[in-house]
């Protein structure tokens, strides 16, 4: 029996290859091979899927005449059960079994098809792809080659056809580098993410009438939203699933909605348009969200809708805004807000979000505000740390937000971090950055470590609350001790003030030596004795000027009787919020200045989820006689190695 694994493989090097070397090669650049491979593939499948009906669906929608279209749209859906068709008499083998006018015989075609998904063929550009093909004459070879590759479903059922077109978009991506990592997330990433969040599901999901909605505001390729459908139903296979997701670039959100159709998902599954500005699920929310969002995405502009949306209290970017340089914390926020509340039964939404290392840290108001609002509200059930190399556009850290709102018990008030930086194998040939992947056995560490919570492996699982990553900055600072020191810069740094004079040079020469907080008053008492006005502009002046440090004077106050803080000296110490104040000082400063000094009432909350810290494992040092030993070594060898040559 035929591996079907291997059967995809061989079909996929067919639709990629054949049709690369044969009929695009000098006629595109290489980078786009997959912007003219992947439409005649989506193209092919669609075919494929309708042939068996086609006859029988183009006559029933003739009977109709004048009728609405939506109309028409919903008598076949309710006879064939189909969410879209065509009611063109040509297909691709009719179409290539002659040479002449195949553009326009194409277009026919592409033209018969409902209105329902008339916006795929747009927005892959379609009629203008098969122009750039006709007119190198190479369109008819490519209708013919296609014509002949075996899509049905029959030979490539849902998840076999979605394993081919995932691999295509490997193929044919992996030339453009970076940009492949735009709108496509890893499957591996994403099993990982879908196998932690239905980990806590409740017991409604084994339910005969049990429902559950999916949702992706960054939909790309729609992989998050199919790969969740699927463990959903390996789970139960008489979940009803429902999937909604949004995106914003034309050629994404033509490859995502072309991958549900192919795979047995809605027409209006995917919707375009801009998240941030634009929420087109604004009012609905849902059990499980998943998203991907673009790492550093400028939104400056989008900024005027997104600050206006933000004075609505309550709003989902009512909380905080990030700097206009990176959007990431607006998705997170936006994710947050469409989950479904707290239900009876355990019931609540769950999300994971992708993220690079800057939303655990970003020390912004901004930022911070996101973090402080999730943290309080008890959003954060987990971070998971992902292998670097994950992803095809960028080989940077990665980490996965899941949240919860409504955590069970055990998890309450506590927060997961889990270390998965570790957890990969090397991929025998990269795509773009992706050099690493995620195997189901090393997912399945990370799975079991999730699920066994306070008792997981120490290694891997830190279990903390939400203060743990709140702290305090308390300025910290030396008072100064200051001796009173005359000299030539004194007069330099005091001679083109208005109220200075020559007389006043003889009273501070008088005045050296004397006690540096005495000289509010011996200052201008001198002074009055010589006949001089001293204003205090000019005694606060002098003091800095006179000032010299001297560790055997007095400590410092100024005329008003505040602290002098010692130069170098005016320092924040960042203390968490679990920690006392005074036993931290006594423990970490203290012992290393023993004079310093803290104020309390001028510190400033933040917060922060510095993750790496809290599995950092300091290694030991070498021993001075092992470095010793192999200084000694080295030593040795070069010796030799001299001799050597002075005897050669």
């Amino acid at each position: 029996m035929t591996d079907p694994s291997q059967s995809s493989r061989k079909t996929t090097a067919r639709i990629v290859w054949d049709t690369a070397d044969k009929y695009l090669r000098n006629i595109v650049d290489e980078e786009d091979y997959g912007d003219y491979i992947l439409p005649f593939t989506v193209l092919r499948r669609l075919e494929c899927m309708l042939a068996d009906t086609k006859e029988e669906v183009v006559e029933y929608v003739d009977s109709f005449g004048g009728l609405p279209q939506h109309l028409i749209d919903i008598a076949v859906k309710d006879k064939f059960g189909l969410s879209f068709y065509n009611v063109s008499p040509l297909d691709l083998a009719t179409i290539a079994s002659v040479d002449d006018n195949v553009d326009k015989s194409l277009k026919s075609y592409i033209d018969g098809f409902s209105n329902n998904i008339a916006d795929v063929w747009v927005s892959f550009e379609f009629n203008r792809r098969a122009k750039v093909l006709a007119d190198a004459n190479r369109l008819h070879a490519v209708v013919k080659h296609f014509s002949t590759l075996d899509l049905s479903p029959v030979s490539l059922g849902n998840t076999g056809m979605g394993d081919v077109f995932e691999d295509v978009m490997y193929r044919a991506f992996n030339k453009k580098g970076k940009a492949a990592g735009n709108f496509y997330t890893p499957r591996d990433a994403i099993k990982l993410m879908v196998d932690i969040l239905i980990a806590n599901d409740d017991e409604t999901i084994a339910s005969d009438y049990a429902a559950r909605s999916v949702y992706d505001p960054t939909a790309g390729s729609g992989g998050m939203l199919l790969i969740a459908q699927e463990a959903l139903k390996r789970t139960n296979e008489k979940v009803d699933v429902t999937l909604y997701g949004q995106e914003l670039m034309p050629s994404a959100y033509a490859l995502g909605k072309a991958d549900l159709l192919i795979q047995g998902g809605r027409p209006d599954a995917i919707k375009q348009g801009n998240t941030l500005i634009e929420d087109l699920y604004k009012g609905q929310t849902f059990d499980y969200v998943l998203s991907n969002p673009p790492f550093g995405k400028d939104w400056s502009a989008d900024e005027e809708m997104v600050r206006s949306e933000a004075k609505t209290e309550g709003s989902r970017f009512s909380h905080g805004l990030p700097s206009t340089s990176d959007g990431q914390m607006l998705f997170l926020a936006h994710c947050a807000s469409k989950l479904s509340p707290a239900g009876k039964n355990g019931q609540g939404g769950r999300a994971a979000v992708v993220s690079n290392a800057s939303p655990l840290f970003a020390a912004d108001n901004g930022p911070s505000a996101i973090r402080q609002w999730l943290l309080e509200e008890d959003l954060i059930d987990a971070i998971i740390a992902l292998p670097g190399d994950m992803f095809y556009g960028t080989g940077i850290a990665t980490y996965v937000w899941f949240l919860d709102t409504n955590k069970s018990p055990e998890r309450q008030g506590k927060i997961q971090l889990i270390n998965g930086s570790g957890q990969w194998s090397q991929l025998r040939r990269p795509m773009g950055e992706k050099r690493r992947e995620m195997r189901q056995k090393q997912r399945e560490i990370l799975v079991k470590a999730y699920e066994a919570f306070e008792y997981a492996d120490p290694a891997i699982s830190r279990v903390l609350t939400p203060n743990d990553f709140m702290f305090r900055d308390v300025p910290v600072f030396k008072q100064a001790r200051l001796a009173t020191q005359f000299s030539d810069d004194v007069v330099h740094a005091l001679q083109s003030r208005k109220d200075f004079s020559e007389g006043h040079v003889a009273v501070l020469k008088s005045l050296d030596g004397t006690p540096w907080n005495d000289l509010p008053q011996t200052f201008p008492a001198a002074a009055k004795q010589a006949g001089l006005k001293v204003p205090m502009g000019l005694v606060d002046a002098a003091m800095s000027a006179l000032a010299t440090p001297d560790e055997s004077a007095p400590l410092a106050v100024t005329r008003k009787g505040m602290p002098v803080v010692a130069d170098g000296w005016k320092l924040m110490e960042r203390i968490p919020m679990t920690e006392d104040v005074d036993n931290h000082m006594k423990q970490h400063v203290l012992p290393f200045s023993h004079d310093a000094q803290w104020d309390v009432s001028k510190a400033k909350n933040g917060n922060e989820i510095p993750f790496t810290r809290f599995f950092f494992e300091p290694k030991e040092t070498r021993s001075i006689a092992e470095i010793d030993t192999d200084i000694a070594r080295l030593m040795g060898e070069l010796s030799s190695m001299f001799t050597a040559v002075h005897e050669g």
